[in-house]
């Protein structure tokens, strides 16, 4: 074994016992947690409302403590943003992760305390190369570089004093100095505000780099490696950087990205992180899985609602020793930044539960059920790629909404798909997309028994970086903005509609 392996073995060994260790024993840790996140915030401005101080178990907190969407926590969040301190959570707040959650017009400014920073974030980072190295015993992703794009930071138009910006460049601004030489494009590149600037720099300073793995946001990845592609003249990645070996990717479902990725660099590997303005949730702990570990050691207390549930006004919290498996819930996370029971908008449905294992199954608003066909992110993806796979095609962004009756007119889906190889047969592949759908859900499938409720998809192709123009045009470009995937109206549809014409 080289010097830089068995260095990487001894700092990331003990990780890897303290995670079987929670693993082992899920319910004691997560108590463990609940009981730190009370303790820390019982003199916060929150925490004497609710006097946190009397609180000794969750019940108490279940009864005490209101459900909070970001809209309804905002009036304390906007006092932080100002200046205040101590108001939800103990220590001083100088960092607000911006995000709008979709694409829509209302950002989100999340706290982000230094013990989310360190103990959250930085630290499921660690748990992901922990992964990396006990999956992938004889890889030399340590001998090279890690290529990571994300967004920017700047003065809170607030408070002056204090920053936002994406939540990967508050990451990597808080990274120690010594872990810039692990690490690509220098700091200064990747914090650089216009995109176009940024991905030019990057590979100008990384095309003759050791990269051996890359990390960030799919959509971001692929219009960076493809120029890369066009700037080198090199038919794949892997001619660029011959040492390069795994893409830690998160953010948005990977499913439509795989094909993309395994053509841009075939024989590379994937892993899948939960990573989110609000905080680090879960990593993939095993190799070719296509699900995650829940991370419990990591200052976040998890409780979830059913998603039969969600939104009636008595609905009622479970934590982990209720949940089942291959049952939709809501996430609702208490977290080391002052966010109590927050519900995040995103679906899970556990794989496992010894130990906890899950996927990210869609969102609480994102969804198409204007005619009661309840069709989530996790169905889309599923079919869209079992319908590339079947006419040798391959998707580079997508999204969907309803085509509402008009007169005698039938509903119906409308899919925008910006394609990467197109397939021959447009209308085989929306057959098959419907096909694949039906047999997925069963809601959708009874509502297009006979055309009586749902025609056949409406599937429209979009001219290349349409997706990409349209980010641009909201000023959504790079970083955790995405496309919605689906709405359940037309609102997005229709403006895409405009722009790609």
């Amino acid at each position: 074994m080289g010097l830089v392996n068995s260095l990487v073995r001894f700092f990331l060994e003990p990780r890897i016992t303290e995670i079987q260790r929670f693993m082992d024993n899920p319910h004691e840790m997560q108590h463990i947690v609940f009981k730190e996140l009370i303790s820390k915030a019982e003199n916060t401005e929150w925490g004497k409302k609710y006097d946190y101080e009397s609180i000794n178990s969750y019940k108490k907190y279940q009864e005490r403590v209101p459900i909070s969407t970001y809209e309804q926590l905002f009036p304390y969040i906007e006092r932080v943003l100002k200046g205040e301190q101590n108001v939800l959570w103990h220590s001083k707040i100088e960092w607000f992760a911006k995000s709008s959650g979709t694409t829509n017009d209302r950002s989100k400014f999340i706290p982000v305390s230094k013990e989310a920073i360190d103990d959250c974030h930085h630290k499921c980072g660690k748990d992901a190369l922990a992964f990396v190295f006990n999956n992938y015993g004889d890889t030399k992703v340590f001998d090279g570089k890690t290529l990571s794009i994300g967004g920017s930071h700047y003065p809170n138009p607030y408070n002056q004093e204090t920053r936002c910006g994406d939540v990967s460049a508050i990451i990597v601004q808080s990274l120690p100095l010594w872990a810039e030489f692990s690490r690509a494009p220098s700091r200064d590149i990747f914090m650089l505000t216009k995109w176009e600037e940024k991905i030019e720099k990057m590979i100008q300073s990384t095309v003759d780099e050791n990269i051996t793995s890359l990390s960030g946001v799919p959509t971001w990845m692929v219009v960076m490696l493809n120029q890369m592609l066009e700037h080198t003249g090199k038919k794949n990645i892997k001619e660029v950087w011959p040492n390069l070996e795994i893409f830690l990717h998160g953010a948005v479902s990977f499913v439509p990205y795989k094909d993309v990725f395994k053509k841009l660099c075939p024989e590379m590997g994937f892993l899948e992180l939960y990573n989110a303005s609000e905080g680090f949730f879960g990593v993939q702990d095993r190799k070719n899985a296509d699900d995650m570990l829940l991370m419990l050691d990591h200052g976040v207390f998890y409780e979830f609602i059913p998603m039969e549930d969600f939104g009636n006004e008595n609905a009622k919290t479970i934590t982990l020793e209720k949940v089942e498996l291959n049952k939709n819930y809501a996430l609702i996370i208490s977290t080391n930044s002052g966010l109590w029971r927050y519900s995040i908008g995103d679906t899970i449905k556990f794989t496992s539960l010894k130990p906890y294992r899950f996927k990210i199954s869609g969102r609480t608003k994102h969804f198409i059920n204007a005619f009661g066909e309840e069709l989530v992110i996790e169905n889309a993806d599923a079919a869209l790629a079992k319908a590339t796979k079947a006419t040798n095609s391959t998707i580079i962004d997508y999204t969907a909404a309803p085509i509402f009756i008009e007169g005698k007119s039938k509903g119906g889906h409308e899919w925008l798909i910006e394609f990467d190889k197109q397939p021959t047969d447009l209308q085989q592949f929306a057959q098959l997309l419907d096909k694949f759908i039906r047999e997925i859900n069963s809601d959708y499938d009874a509502k297009r028994y006979s055309d009586l409720a749902l025609q056949m998809p409406k599937i429209q192709v979009l001219p290349k970086n349409t997706f990409y123009n349209w980010l641009k045009s909201k000023n959504k470009v790079g970083g955790q903005h995405k496309v919605p995937r689906l709405s359940n109206d037309r609102l997005f549809l229709e403006e895409i509609l405009r722009l790609s014409t």
